[in-house]
């Protein structure tokens, strides 16, 4: 359980410091469409560390869920692929970076689906 709480809590600190430093210090720096792209990997960072958090809990009630494991660290993936080629596509400019996120898009539909399945199968 600790490990999902402490790294959904990490990633929603790293996800509020990372959406203010693009309100503050790239807004002058990049165009707004890249802005837009920075405000998407922020978003989906946020919601999907506040799933690792989630996840963490339900471990906890759930122990019997292996499932719940395997999509805490899909979301992990998710955060890291999805959030984290945006991130750097829009520092460095390097658009092929964009062809990474799709990968982390279907990491944050496993992590999803996975959570699901874990719960379905708990039958309570």
């Amino acid at each position: 359980m600790r490990t999902f709480v402490l790294l959904g809590s990490l990633n929603l600190f790293l996800a509020v410091g990372l959406g203010a430093f693009g309100a503050h210090g790239l807004r002058s720096r990049v165009e707004a469409a890249l802005l837009g792209t920075w405000q998407t990997g922020v978003l989906y960072h946020l919601v999907h560390a506040l799933g690792l958090v989630l996840i963490g809990i339900l471990i906890h009630l759930l122990p019997q869920a292996p499932l719940l494991r395997a999509a805490g660290w899909a979301l992990l993936a998710g955060i890291v692929l999805f959030s984290g080629s945006l991130y750097l596509l829009v520092l460095t400019g390097v658009r092929p970076l964009g062809a990474i996120t799709p990968f982390g898009g279907v990491a944050f539909l496993a992590g999803w689906l996975l959570l699901a399945l874990a719960v379905a199968r708990t039958g309570g």
